[in-house]
């Protein structure tokens, strides 16, 4: 497989594990201790995506222990690159992945996907701008066609939302802001000595203490902290975190190796990838305009990969 093929491989595999994660996410906020109501609890998004972020930094730090790889990775975080990767990180966890669970746990794991699925317009914009990377003509019409299926799926949905559900959509829209800017800055820094697996140690590790500062800031860090590692769910966040993870690889894989524009558009079949994953997970419903809209982004895919 030439590096190009590969690319375009690791970005849609990327999807297919995010739109999992995804699901899985959206059925742990509905445990204990995230459905609990205490006011010494902070929000479930934040106390989840912390956890969420964390399991993936330790997987990360047990990858590179065991290949021998960590004193390398560490010996970069002085390296005008790596700072640009810690940036990204930033609008990636912080803002875009915290928008993310608070959506999923306001609007649900399907509308969440639809709406924040939008970001390869966004990262097309800052990609073309600040990189000078430019789809062509049959590229963009595969990044709105798939931008419109998705938006399809999501709209079709608005009508057993509830009036609360606007903070929800508004999360979404934030988070694929940050999901945007997190994909052009990191391709950034990736152009020089920082590796995809390097890169997204270090992000991870970043997004985890960046989380955990706004939990200090939340009060009762301990008892946050308690209420999830005392109970049986923090095994399946674990399990959760590795998904994540093995996602997370092949997306920053994608993007050195075929560019943000590219990658997010391969990543964004995650919306599709989350709707059917919620029907034979949690027992959703299965249509006609599913398949349609499921037609219309691989269609979309195609033409974006197109070189």
């Amino acid at each position: 497989m030439n590096p190009y093929r590969k690319g375009l491989f690791s970005g849609l595999l990327s999807g297919v594990l995010w739109g999992a994660d995804t699901t899985i996410n959206g059925w742990v906020l509905l445990a204990v201790p995230f459905s609990l109501v205490d006011k010494r609890l902070v929000a479930a998004s934040l106390l989840l995506a912390f956890f969420h972020d964390l399991f993936s930094a330790l997987w990360l730090t047990t990858r590179q222990v065991i290949k021998c790889e960590l004193k390398t990775t560490v010996s970069k975080l002085r390296n005008k690159s790596a700072l640009f990767v810690m940036l990204a990180a930033l609008f990636g966890g912080p803002i875009g992945m915290r928008a993310y669970l608070y959506a999923i746990d306001t609007i649900g794991a399907g509308y969440t996907a639809s709406i924040s699925a939008l970001y390869p317009v966004v990262a097309a914009v800052l990609g073309a701008i600040i990189l000078k990377d430019y789809l062509t003509p049959k590229g963009w019409f595969g990044l709105i066609l798939s931008v419109l299926a998705i938006t399809i799926l999501g709209y079709s949905q608005l009508n057993s939302l509830n009036s609360n559900a606007f903070w929800g959509f508004i999360a979404a829209c934030i988070c694929a802001g940050g999901w945007a800017a997190e994909s052009v800055i990191c391709a950034y820094g990736m152009k020089e000595d920082v590796l995809p697996k390097e890169a997204l140690f270090i992000r991870q590790w970043v997004s985890s203490i960046a989380y955990f500062l706004f939990i200090i800031f939340g009060g009762h860090p301990l008892f946050n902290i308690y209420s999830v590692i005392s109970r049986p769910i923090i095994i399946i966040i674990a399990g959760l975190a590795l998904i994540g993870t093995t996602s997370y690889l092949y997306y920053y894989q994608a993007i050195d190796m075929i560019g943000p524009v590219k990658a997010t558009g391969m990543n964004v079949t995650y919306s599709v990838w989350a709707i059917i994953f919620s029907i034979f997970l949690l027992g959703g419903q299965f249509d006609l305009k599913l398949i349609m809209c499921s037609i219309m982004i691989i269609v979309g895919t195609v033409f974006i990969s197109k070189e």
